[in-house]
C-alpha cells in the first residue's frame, strides 16, 4: 500500500499531462490524416481497392500510434529530468520503484487511447472481432514500446539517443523474422560469415519480441485471427513489460540523483 497509492497519484499526472499536451486530439488528428491518405491511395490502386485502403490504413496507424507513444514518453522524461522535477518527486517519503511504477501504469493507461480510438475505426473496414483483436494486439505492442522508451529515457537521459534507440529496437523487432527467413532460406550461402550472421539474428530472436506477429493486417483482411494469436502476443508482452520494467528499475537504482 505504501508503494502503490504514490503510484496511482503519479499515473494520475502522467495522464494529465499527455491531456493537457492535447495528445488524445493528436491521436484523432493523425487517424483522420490516415484516413484521408489512405483514401487517396485506395483511387490509385487497379484492383483490390478495399484490400489496399485497409492495409495502408492499419500501416499507418500501427506506425503512428507507436511514434506519438514513444515520442511524448521520451521528452515527458527528458523535460522533467532537466526542470528537476525528478529530484522533487525522489525527495518525497517514497520509493523509487513507486516513481517508476507510476509512470508505467500512467504510460500503459495512455496507450489505450489510441488502440480503442483505431480499433474502432478499423471496424469501419473489416470484421468487428478482427478489428478488436487487431486493437488488443496493438495496445500490447504499444505497451512493450512503452516499456522500453520508459528504460531509455531513464538510462540515457537525453531525448535524441532515446529515441533513436527505441526506433532501432522497434524496427529490428518488427523485421526478425524477415531477417531470419532471410538468413536461412533457400539462397543463404555456407561461408562463416553468412553462417556467424545467421547465427547472431538466431540470437536476436531469442531476445527480443517478435514485434512481427503483433498486430497482423492480414488480420483485417482475410479474418485469420484467433484467440490462440491474441494468447501468444498477451504472453510476449507480459514478459518483455515486465522484463523491461525490471531493467528501468535496476538501472534507476543504481544511479545517483
Amino acid at each position: 500500500m505504501r508503494m502503490l497509492l504514490p503510484s496511482f497519484t503519479i499515473a494520475r499526472y502522467t495522464l494529465l499531462e499527455a491531456l493537457r499536451s492535447r495528445l488524445p486530439w493528436l491521436f484523432v488528428l493523425v487517424a483522420c490524416a490516415c484516413a484521408g491518405l489512405a483514401g487517396f491511395l485506395q483511387q490509385l490502386a487497379l484492383t483490390e481497392s478495399g484490400a489496399v485502403q485497409t492495409s495502408l490504413l492499419a500501416a499507418a496507424l500501427r506506425l503512428a500510434s507507436v511514434f506519438l507513444l514513444a515520442t511524448f514518453i521520451i521528452t515527458s522524461m527528458a523535460r522533467e529530468a532537466a526542470d528537476r522535477g525528478l529530484e522533487l518527486l525522489l525527495a518525497l517519503p517514497m520509493p523509487r520503484a513507486a516513481y517508476l511504477l507510476g509512470k508505467l501504469l500512467g504510460y500503459g493507461a495512455l496507450a489505450a487511447v489510441p488502440a480503442v480510438l483505431f480499433g474502432l475505426m478499423m471496424a469501419l473496414f473489416a470484421a468487428p472481432a478482427q478489428s478488436a483483436l487487431w486493437a488488443l494486439s496493438l495496445l500490447g505492442e504499444l505497451w512493450i514500446v512503452a516499456a522500453f522508451s520508459l528504460l531509455c529515457a531513464a538510462s540515457l537521459q537525453q531525448a535524441l539517443p532515446a529515441l533513436a534507440a527505441t526506433g532501432g529496437f522497434y524496427v529490428l523487432a518488427r523485421m526478425l523474422g524477415s531477417l531470419q527467413l532471410l538468413a536461412h532460406g533457400p539462397q543463404a550461402g555456407e561461408s562463416w560469415p553468412q553462417r556467424a550472421t545467421a547465427g547472431a539474428i538466431d540470437m536476436l530472436a531469442l531476445l527480443l519480441p517478435r514485434l512481427d506477429a503483433f498486430t497482423r493486417t492480414e488480420w483485417l483482411l482475410y479474418a485469420t485471427g484467433d484467440w490462440q494469436a491474441l494468447a501468444g502476443v498477451a504472453a510476449q508482452t507480459a514478459i518483455y513489460v515486465a522484463l523491461l520494467a525490471s531493467c528501468a528499475l535496476c538501472d534507476f537504482y543504481r544511479r545517483n540523483i
